[in-house]
């Protein structure tokens, strides 16, 4: 008994016409003979079933008689209502109207091929650039001019790669269309497959004379001036793609991109934590103690602090909207203020007599023997 071609598709009898058509493309790569791992047979039924199947006539005639076609010829003067699929006259695969080799990669990982992408067309290189800024510059936002060596459209012949003056002939060998079409007649039938023409480079035009600058590239390396904006709260390390600004594209291919990797310059002043500014103020015990008032600088201009009595050492204080500003343009880091207490290293013994006396106003000493203390505070 003939095997059922629903079966052979892997469909149901209420497949639609487009299930039907990705179901032999499916089964037709995976039996490809060409394949490593194809099957002949396999792949003659699934071409067999689809050929079928996929005629609404020849469908629909199969889907009356089924496995019993054979006996619906009597009925029709003896001829076969397939047209020669099934029976002894084997089977032809037409292929004219598309080209497997994209098929198949349309549905198994690969973009199906458009009349664009079998041409030559060569895409310009992106281009990558680290530059370095400062704490300012972040807090601002910077307007810079690189200065980069790349390949860009000869200015001579305007990218046509014609000599200027010279004709440009449309090519012969595909009318200008830019593809050749090769078909070719195998055991499972016709194939044709369409490809970038070798004659004009897929360019449907061939230049009389090449351009004497570019050498008929379209194309050449120069120095080209580039105006970046690096945006005000930029983060370290963080990259800016500008579409377009790369290499030029030759033949009609598109430019690439230029990226830029900002690093930030150290500070010696500050030291930056998301979008804060952090700030380490150096103090002493009487500030410290008693409180005080002083200038410490900021991105933009100097500020008054007031340092409260009974500042611990290492304590946070945080003055709002004095950081980074946010990259998304809304709103503003703080400033913080981390305190360090200075411990004095080197006191003269009036200074030594004076601390000793107010830890003792403290009750937190005693008084050391006599010669203990004459020695220290002689």
């Amino acid at each position: 008994m003939p095997e059922d071609y629903y079966n052979i598709l892997g469909v149901s009898r209420e497949a639609t016409d487009v299930e039907i058509k990705k179901a032999f493309y499916k089964k037709a790569h995976q039996y490809h003979p060409d394949k490593k791992n194809g099957d002949t047979e396999k792949f003659k039924k699934a071409n067999e079933a689809y050929q079928v199947l996929s005629d609404k006539q020849k469908k629909s005639q199969y889907d009356q008689f089924g496995s019993t076609f054979d006996q619906a010829q009597a009925g029709g003067g003896g001829g076969n209502p397939f047209g020669g699929f099934g029976g002894a006259q084997g089977f032809n695969v037409n292929m004219e109207d598309f080209d497997l080799g994209d098929i198949f990669s349309s549905f198994f990982g690969g973009r199906q091929k458009t009349a664009r992408q079998t041409s030559n067309a060569v895409p310009g290189n992106d281009i990558s650039v680290d530059i370095n800024i400062d704490f300012k510059d972040v807090y601002q936002g910077l307007e810079k001019e690189l200065e980069l060596y790349k390949k860009v459209k000869c200015s001579h012949c305007k990218g046509t790669s014609a000599e200027p003056g010279t004709k440009i002939n449309t090519c012969s060998k595909c009318q200008g269309t830019g593809q050749v079409k090769r078909a070719s007649q195998t055991m499972f039938g016709v194939f044709s497959r369409v490809s970038a023409c070798p004659e004009c480079q897929s360019q449907g035009k061939i230049p009389e004379q090449n351009c004497s600058q570019c050498s008929g590239q379209g194309r050449k390396q120069e120095y080209e001036k580039v105006e970046i904006e690096i945006p005000a709260g930029i983060k370290n390390g963080q990259t800016i793609e500008i579409r377009g600004r790369g290499e030029d594209g030759a033949k009609g291919g598109p430019s690439g991109n230029l990226y830029i990797t900002v690093h930030l310059n150290p500070n010696k002043t500050f030291k930056r934590e998301g979008d804060n500014l952090i700030y380490e103020l150096p103090i002493s015990f009487t500030q410290a103690a008693l409180g005080d008032e002083v200038e410490i600088p900021t991105l933009d201009k100097k500020i008054v602090f007031k340092i409260p009595n009974g500042t611990q050492s290492h304590q946070k204080f945080e003055i709002s909207s004095k950081g980074f500003p946010h990259l998304n343009g809304y709103g503003q880091g703080n400033l913080i203020i981390k305190t360090h207490l200075i411990t004095p290293t080197k006191l003269s013994g009036k200074e030594k007599k004076l601390f000793y006396e107010l830890t003792k106003l403290k009750g937190q000493a005693t008084k050391p023997k006599e010669s203990l203390f004459n020695k220290i505070f002689k």
